[in-house]
């Protein structure tokens, strides 16, 4: 899979295709087209960096059919739509499924490539969270189930002598737990390890 983003680009028109390419391209950035929805979600790997610039009319597939889709199926590649008929219902079906813009045809070249940017931008700064996530969430799998109880508590704003009493046993052995709790999670504070529960989603899980 290629690490570097790729702006794909679907639309049913050819020469709107190579439009986008071409000045992708331009930038240094690397371009794949396809002429249909159906197209790219045949070709495309899912969790390849990038981002998706898509027209709304085509035959097949619209181009929202197709956001939804990536949607629904948990693909986080950011989305860029374009249109020739930005009726207002369009527009509000785009953005509200999370599209980074709406742009009308033709387009301003300054415009798309801002968009393009905002848009990888995007998806490089999800990509480093589930990094993130994911390094947080191993360090997690290295506790106890002690280990994890008072974790929760701590991150909770219990002090040692309530988790003590609530668990039932010695503030000695607290202490000790909390210790490797934090030597574990690479955190010496409390708010160091709420943060790091937090990012690595843990306070939803509850481990």
């Amino acid at each position: 899979m290629p690490t570097e983003p790729t702006v794909f680009v679907v639309d049913d028109q050819e020469q709107a295709r190579k439009s986008v390419c071409a000045l992708v391209r331009s930038m240094g950035v690397r371009g794949e087209a396809f002429s249909s929805g159906e197209e790219f979600l045949r070709r495309y790997v899912r969790d390849e960096p990038g981002c998706l610039v898509t027209d709304v009319r085509m035959l097949g597939m619209s181009g929202l059919e197709l956001q939804q889709k990536l949607a629904a199926e948990m693909v986080r590649l950011p989305v860029i739509v374009m249109t020739a008929y930005p009726a207002t219902r369009v527009v509000v079906r785009a953005m509200a499924a999370g599209a980074i813009t709406l742009l009308e045809k033709p387009y301003e070249e300054e415009e798309l490539w801002d968009a393009i940017r905002r848009a990888l931008a995007k998806d490089a700064a999800q990509r480093a969270g589930l990094e993130r996530q994911r390094e947080v969430q191993l360090r997690a799998s290295q506790l106890t189930p002690e280990e994890r109880r008072v974790m929760n508590m701590i991150v909770s704003g219990m002090p040692n002598k309530t988790i003590a009493k609530r668990l039932d046993v010695s503030l000695r052995t607290v202490e000790n737990r909390r210790r490797e709790v934090f030597a574990k999670m690479g955190v010496d504070s409390v708010a160091g390890l709420v943060r790091l529960v937090i990012e690595g989603g843990l306070d939803e899980a509850r481990i």
